[in-house]
């Protein structure tokens, strides 16, 4: 009877592809800390379906289990200290008993251990015993604001980034974005298409700036065709048409009085999906960056590059992981707030949209807009730079208006990718580039195809001072 009692405590804990020896392990890793089961169980189930499977869980010896479990530990001091001594005089002593009845487990069980979470110390340790970090662990950093939470672990010791997620772009000040559905024409979409625009024998008039197909399978990945084009416009611009303003808005923000000469800009692929106008259905498979992200995410903390971006499962090539979302600002505006920003302050760099790409040659200002997610942005600006290499492209997608000013920027994989592998892109960052407002980082992206001279500069000074070191000391 007993062992049967026994079993019937440890199948509650039950997930996909966790067995009664994992759940022991846990329990008894976190007794180690002081920490009853009652007070794991509940902890683990939560994290059990957050990540899917035990493989981020057993890391680092339970760090993430040990980590939530502090954590929850911290919010109910603060929450005691805080919401329930504020708490309004009118509330009855049997609504506050049943309250209290109505919390989980965790919540009325005292830690038996310290609120100092354990860290496993990276770098070199030292005689006076281990180092704490501040270690932080969020359960969704956009707030409920996407269909999908994507968690945020810190496995390093850093600053919490400060801004403010926001799902949709929005309008800073003077950029010109303007939705209407009058400004649609009858012939640029599909209102008589039902249910599923890829379903249909022959491609809707969504499939026009596409080549006349889609570029997305039934799958919901970019066909190989299209993401092949992209990608070889990124790698390989100087085989790809550009185009030359008469009065570029991007040489003009740098010097009103006296432009230089526009240095040309591509003439991208891009995606037009269905939008309101058309008469298909969400579930449209011509409609997938405007649902937001699906997969699962993870922003994590790096060494020597701030915080950085992962995938929590596999990827396939040409899927859809997120859009780039910020302020949408002009690039006059871009520039004067980087001049107005502090010396060597650190930035998101902007992404520029390059005005309509290639149809006018003459822009007002407020036409010629840019993305800055520094201060307001979504999970995309956590996305690292890799030179060349990188495993996401960028891809404009054409939404709510016909207007070509104004394009998603969404990323896409340019190959498999595995889970847990962090996710990076090519910023396009011209490293000698001395009159840009924002002076380029030192590129840590340990890519063999870097672009960046000084850090390559850097490696050789410190690999001839080495070797004069070996030969000064006879080692060579």
């Amino acid at each position: 009877m007993a062992t049967r009692q026994r079993a019937s405590k440890t199948s509650d804990l039950r997930a996909p592809n966790a067995n009664d020896s994992k759940v022991s392990k846990a329990v008894s890793a976190m007794q180690g800390l002081g920490v009853s089961p009652e007070v794991v169980k509940p902890v683990l189930r939560r994290l059990l379906k957050l990540y899917g499977s035990w493989e981020h869980i057993e890391e680092d010896n339970y760090r993430a289990l040990a980590d939530d479990i502090f954590q929850s530990f911290e919010d109910k001091t603060k929450h005691k200290s805080g919401a329930e001594g504020s708490m309004p005089s009118n509330m009855n002593t049997a609504t506050q008993k049943k309250k209290r009845q109505n919390r989980e487990p965790a919540e009325d069980i005292k830690p038996t251990a310290k609120l100092i979470r354990p860290v496993v110390q990276h770098g070199h340790s030292n005689s006076h015993g281990p180092t704490t970090k501040s270690i932080h662990n969020i359960k969704d950093i956009t707030r409920g604001t996407e269909k999908m939470k994507i968690s945020l672990i810190d496995e390093v010791g850093i600053e919490l980034p400060k801004f403010v997620y926001i799902p949709q772009n929005t309008p800073y000040q003077d950029a010109y974005v303007h939705f209407s559905l009058a400004r649609i024409a009858d012939d640029g979409c599909c209102k008589r298409c039902i249910g599923d625009c890829l379903s249909s024998r022959v491609p809707c008039a969504c499939s026009r700036d596409t080549g006349g197909e889609f570029a997305y399978t039934p799958q919901g990945l970019l066909k190989d065709e299209f993401l092949g084009a992209c990608i070889s416009m990124n790698c390989e611009p100087q085989n790809h048409h550009l185009f030359e303003c008469q009065d570029c808005p991007l040489e003009r923000a740098k010097n009103v009085q006296n432009p230089e000469p526009c240095k040309g800009h591509l003439v991208r692929k891009f995606i037009k999906e269905c939008w309101r106008k058309c008469g298909c259905t969400m579930e449209c498979g011509n409609r997938v960056v405007q649902r937001g992200p699906t997969c699962k995410l993870q922003v994590f903390s790096t060494e020597g590059k701030g915080w950085g971006l992962r995938t929590l499962e596999y990827l396939p090539k040409g899927s859809f992981v997120c859009e780039y979302v910020g302020e949408i600002l002009t690039n006059m505006e871009l520039y004067e707030r980087n001049k107005q920003s502090r010396k060597n302050e650190r930035h998101t760099y902007p992404v520029y949209l390059d005005a309509d790409w290639g149809s006018e040659q003459v822009l007002k200002d407020e036409d010629a807009l840019c993305l800055d997610a520094t201060n307001f942005g979504n999970v995309g600006r956590f996305i690292n730079h890799r030179c060349f290499d990188s495993n996401l492209i960028e891809i404009p997608v054409e939404v709510e208006t016909p207007d070509h000013h104004y394009y998603h920027i969404a990323f896409f994989t340019k190959r498999n990718v595995d889970a847990y592998e962090e996710l990076t892109w090519d910023y396009g960052i011209d490293f000698e580039d001395e009159d840009h407002p924002i002076k380029a980082f030192e590129c840590q992206c340990a890519s063999s195809y870097c672009r960046d001279v000084r850090r390559e500069a850097a490696a050789g000074t410190k690999e001839k001072e080495l070797k004069m070191k070996r030969s000064a000391s006879g080692n060579v």
